[in-house]
């Protein structure tokens, strides 16, 4: 063999191991793809997505799917790059820089940790639109969201808990907790009356002091709701807000008689607010993409996600556009009946 030929292999060779390494090599990017379906009135690993208690539920057909945006790779799990590469000629999937999934400032389980508060708060939220619907009472309270550990209030107050008083006193906001907490010296005992347990409930916690001198017991609070009847959920491994539209028209159709869908499938996506406001989301061409693979063929789509949406619908899904929660269930009615408006985004 001629040393040219030698040299030629030779090269060949470190180029190919250089391409194949490259390929490999990690980088700060986040592959967001289509993620699962979860139909608002099945069930999933055998409980109800939405459980009611206490109150007459009726029958429903259809499905009014909530969608889902799956990831891949982040800080310690970082993909490769040829991953990336097959991303950005996949026109169903995002590559996207790691920090708009993952700030810098913030850790993994601390991003994880806020998306399944946010799951829960949209689930109060969605709960209290629905009720707010159909003219039920909703009562604002002060929910314990986080107890931080080895703080007095570890073990004994819990997340969920809805704080109703201090000491006797009622309190309406989280502000009205931290003011009565902090009317004691540190080392004394604060009677917390709590609701959200088998029953009404005091609880005894001993103060401690923060930095600054006052008294501290440890609990992160935030508004949340009081229903006349229990609403649970079961949605598996699933994080953030955008499933709020969804929770509520299945709440909605749970609670009254006959079906909205029609028989329908129907999927959508959308923040909620309680007074039934309806908000936009990220991720709305992969959301699509998941949708149509489990079979909607109707897309309630936030107003303001309509132009992406568009851009990237794919064939056979029809989009009706959604400002809030009364627009949704009378576009769904009139997709029924076959009389009156639909909202289409155009």
């Amino acid at each position: 063999m001629s040393r040219r030929a030698l040299t030629l292999i030779v090269a060949g060779f470190l180029t190919l191991t250089l391409a194949v390494g490259g390929a490999m090599l990690p980088v700060p990017y986040v592959v967001l793809s289509p993620g699962p379906t979860e139909n608002t009135l099945g069930d999933v690993k055998g409980k109800p997505v939405i459980n009611v208690q206490g109150r007459q539920t009726y029958a429903t057909t259809g499905t009014l799917s909530l969608v889902t945006v799956a990831y891949q790779g982040g800080p310690g799990n970082r993909i490769g790059l040829l991953t990336a590469l097959r991303g950005w000629f996949d026109s169903t999937i995002a590559v996207v820089p790691e920090e708009t999934i993952f700030p810098k400032e913030r850790s993994v389980k601390e991003v994880e940790e806020q998306n399944t508060a946010e799951m829960a708060g949209s689930q109060d939220t969605a709960t209290a639109a629905a009720l707010n619907q159909l003219r039920l009472p909703v009562e604002d309270v002060v929910k314990v969201s986080t107890v931080d550990k080895g703080t007095p209030a570890d073990g004994k107050l819990l997340p969920g808990d809805m704080i109703v008083a201090v000491d006797g006193t009622p309190t309406a906001d989280p502000d009205a907790v931290v003011a009565a907490v902090q009317k004691h010296k540190p080392g004394e005992k604060i009677v917390f009356t709590v609701e959200g347990r088998s029953a009404k409930t005091d609880v005894t916690v001993v103060s401690a002091a923060a930095k600054d001198g006052k008294a501290v017991v440890g609990v992160r609070m935030g508004m949340s709701y009081k229903f006349p009847f229990k609403v649970d959920f079961s949605v598996g491994d699933v994080g953030g807000p955008s499933a709020g539209l969804m929770f509520s028209l299945g709440i909605y159709d749970k609670l009254t008689p006959g079906a909205l869908t029609g028989g329908k499938a129907i999927a959508g996506t959308g923040t909620m607010r309680p007074d039934g406001q309806v908000g936009p989301i990220g991720g709305i061409e992969q959301k699509m993409v998941g949708a149509r693979k489990a079979g909607a063929t109707i897309f309630l789509t936030p107003e303001l996600n309509c132009a992406a949406a568009l851009a990237a619908v794919p064939n056979g899904l029809r989009l009706v556009k959604v400002k809030n929660l009364d627009g949704a269930i009378k576009a769904l009615d009139a997709l029924r009946t076959g009389s009156g408006t639909v909202p289409s985004c155009s």
